[in-house]
């Protein structure tokens, strides 16, 4: 009975202290370094703040786009996508990893990744498409939150090595390297058709079941072969020679790697089940010519002299 009061009135407390607070005070459960869970108050610093970087990215991303100033919103864009790259890296090499920052990053990717690249590419070619180009920049726009939404769902179900479905950051690398590519260019009908095309597609392949690396499994600790450094320095060269044509040749690639492979495993598949039909209907024809063979009897098999 006393353990009851003690509980009821600690939770009154904690209510009466949530209510006092000017600003509301986030608390979440975690587990402590004995395995039991502990009520935790506040948010961690560090990955929070990178990921605030990121979103903020994405922000100045659609203003820019907005204002016309289509190279500093596709810059703004990539430049989401490296902080975005380092605040899990960050979270997890600091142990402040939390469900808070798991759902802020979420948020911040639908900005940055889903609404920044769908308002800029509308901005820059797909305004004269009129109904057909918002209808082009809004699918993207969804299929990057249904993308994002299915991932949270199955993070802890699926193969950390792989992503199902294109990544968001690399859909958006897609359509803001096209920006950056084009955006001294008078869009007309034409290209601007292109541009759809592209947003369109790339959007379908957030959503799609093709398996993609994430790259994950990557040791940076441990020691790798001394060309992987050099095939490294060589990218970095070949970027800072032309970025935009660069990186969206380097996106573009990393999108057909999933749709490559699933052809190959297709095909790698229906090979071997051609082969194990033919080895089935050799063993088959072998078998029934032995049972048609006919038998020889030796003499003394039967018995006569």
């Amino acid at each position: 009975m006393s353990d009851n009061k003690g509980a009821s009135g600690a939770d009154s407390a904690r209510a009466e202290e949530e209510i006092r607070l000017p600003v509301d005070e986030h608390i979440e459960e975690e587990l402590s370094a004995s395995g039991k869970k502990v009520r935790a108050k506040g948010v961690y610093l560090l990955p929070n703040l990178i990921t605030t970087g990121a979103l903020f990215s994405g922000f100045y991303a659609i203003v820019a786009g907005m204002s016309g100033n289509f190279e500093a919103a596709a810059i703004a864009i990539f430049a989401a996508m490296i902080l975005d790259g380092l605040d899990g890296r960050v979270a997890r090499l600091t142990d402040t990893q939390s469900a808070f920052g798991v759902q802020y990053d979420s948020l911040s990717d639908m900005v940055s990744f889903g609404l920044a690249p769908a308002l800029v590419v509308f901005s820059w070619g797909l305004e004269p498409l009129g109904k057909l180009g918002w209808a082009a920049a809004f699918l993207y726009a969804a299929c990057a939150a249904l993308r994002l939404a299915r991932f949270n769902t199955q993070v802890d179900t699926v193969d950390k090595g792989v992503f199902i479905g294109l990544a968001s950051p690399t859909a958006a690398a897609i359509v803001a390297s096209m920006v950056w590519v084009g955006h001294e260019a008078d869009v007309g009908t034409g290209l601007g058709i292109v541009a759809a095309l592209v947003t369109v597609a790339a959007g379908l392949l957030m959503v799609s079941n093709f398996h993609y690396s994430s790259f994950k499994k990557l040791d940076f600790k441990g020691r790798v072969p001394f060309v992987m450094m050099l095939a490294i320095i060589l990218i970095f060269s070949l970027v800072t020679i032309d970025p935009p044509r660069v990186l969206l040749v380097i996106a573009i690639i990393y999108t057909f790697s999933g749709p490559v492979t699933w052809a190959l495993k297709g095909l790698r598949k229906r090979r071997s089940q051609v082969a194990g039909d033919s080895v089935a209907a050799a063993e088959g024809e072998a078998g029934e010519e032995s049972k048609e063979k006919p038998t020889v009897h030796n003499a003394g098999d039967s018995g006569e002299k």
